[in-house]
C-alpha cells in the first residue's frame, strides 16, 4: 500500500495549511496559534487558508494545488482530508494530515496520530510514502462511498448535528433515526472478474479504511491493506432488519455471512436501474450516474508519515 520513503525536508519546503474556517470557535483559534507556534518557524515558507464553509473546500484545495507548494497539509476531519487527497492525487504535491473531525479515520489508518500535538510530530519529522486512494467515476474518496441508506443517514445526521451539536453519540443516532424511514430497497448489479452478481439490497457499502472495518468488527481489513476495496452489500432489505444489522454492527458484533454479502477486488463496477443516485463519500454527498465505476488508485498520493516508522495510532490506543 505504502512505497518508497524518503525523508521531507521541511526547512526547505513551501508549506500551506488547508482548513476549514469556524469562526469565534475557541478551538479554531487555539489551533492557529499552534500552528504558528510549533510548525511555521520549521518551513520554509508557511501560508494558512481558510475557506469559509465545508462546500468551499474543493475549490480551495485545487487551487492550492496549482500554486506550486512541496507540502500541503489537511487540518480538519476526513471531509477535509478527502477534499486535498482529491486535489492532490496523482501530483508530486506531498500531503501532511492534521486530524480534527468526529471519527478521523484517514489519520489513524495512515498512523500520524489522533491528535493535534502527536500529528504536528509528525509533520516536524517526517518521511515521504505513497498511499492508495479510491476513485468512483473520477471522484476521489479516502475511507468509503455508499449507496442507498447511507446518504439518507448523512441528512438525518447534519439536521441532529445542528440541534445537538457534533459527537459520536449523535453520529450514532442519526444512523437508527434514518433507518426507520426508509421504504424501498435498491436492485443492483455488481460487475466483477468479468461475471454479473445480482443483489436486492438497502444498503452498499465500500470500504478503503481498514481502521474503519476493524472498528466496526467487520470482515476485509486485511484486504483493504493488500491494496483492494471490501465491498459490503447488506442483506437487509427492509428498515427493521436493517436497524438489527446497523445495531450488531455498531456493537461489533456482525458477521459477513448473516448481515452483508462480501466482495474483494480493486476495480468493479455497479449498476442501478435508476439513473442517478446519490452517493455519500468519507461524509459529503454527490449526485453521480451509473453504472458508477470503481477503482483503487495504487500509490496515487503521496503524503508525510512518521519518520522513525511507528504507527502513533497504535501507540495511543496502547496507552489508552
Amino acid at each position: 500500500m505504502q512505497q518508497n520513503s524518503d525523508a521531507f525536508d521541511l526547512g526547505h519546503a513551501k508549506v500551506c495549511v488547508v482548513m476549514n474556517r469556524s469562526s469565534g470557535k475557541k478551538k479554531h483559534r487555539q489551533l492557529v496559534d499552534q500552528l504558528e507556534r510549533r510548525l511555521a518557524p520549521s518551513c520554509g515558507e508557511y501560508q494558512l487558508r481558510q475557506s469559509r464553509k465545508g462546500s468551499d473546500l474543493p475549490g480551495l484545495a485545487r487551487q492550492v494545488a496549482s500554486e506550486g507548494f512541496d507540502l500541503v497539509i489537511a487540518a480538519g476531519g476526513d471531509g477535509t482530508q478527502s477534499a486535498v487527497a482529491a486535489a492532490l492525487a496523482g501530483s508530486d504535491v506531498v500531503m501532511g494530515v492534521l486530524p480534527g473531525g468526529t471519527f478521523n479515520y484517514f489519520a489513524r489508518d495512515l498512523g500520524v496520530g489522533e491528535d493535534i500535538d502527536d500529528a504536528l510530530d509528525t509533520l516536524l519529522d517526517g518521511r515521504v510514502d505513497a498511499t492508495d486512494v479510491g476513485d468512483i467515476n473520477e471522484l476521489v474518496f479516502l475511507n468509503n462511498v455508499s449507496l442507498g441508506a447511507y446518504p439518507q443517514i448523512l441528512k438525518t445526521r447534519e439536521g441532529i448535528y445542528k440541534r445537538w451539536g457534533r459527537s459520536r453519540i449523535a453520529a450514532y443516532w442519526s444512523v437508527l433515526v434514518a433507518l426507520r424511514r426508509l421504504r424501498r430497497p435498491m436492485q443492483l448489479v455488481a460487475h466483477v472478474d468479468g461475471q454479473d452478481r445480482e443483489f436486492t439490497s438497502a444498503l452498499v457499502f465500500v470500504a478503503r479504511s481498514a481502521y474503519q472495518l476493524d472498528s466496526f468488527g467487520l470482515e476485509g481489513a486485511d484486504a483493504i491493506r493488500d491494496g483492494k476495496f471490501a465491498v459490503l452489500i447488506a442483506k437487509a432489505r427492509q428498515p427493521l432488519p436493517l436497524m438489527r444489522s446497523a445495531l450488531r454492527l455498531a456493537m461489533g458484533h456482525s458477521a459477513k455471512d448473516s448481515d452483508f454479502d462480501l466482495i474483494l477486488t480493486d476495480r468493479l463496477q455497479m449498476r442501478t436501474p435508476k439513473t442517478r443516485q446519490l452517493v455519500a463519500h468519507d461524509g459529503e454527498k454527490t449526485l453521480l450516474r451509473s453504472p458508477f465505476d470503481l477503482k483503487v488508485r495504487h500509490g496515487a498520493l503521496k503524503v508525510l508519515l512518521p519518520a522513525d516508522g511507528r504507527n502513533k495510532t497504535a501507540d495511543t490506543e496502547g496507552r489508552a
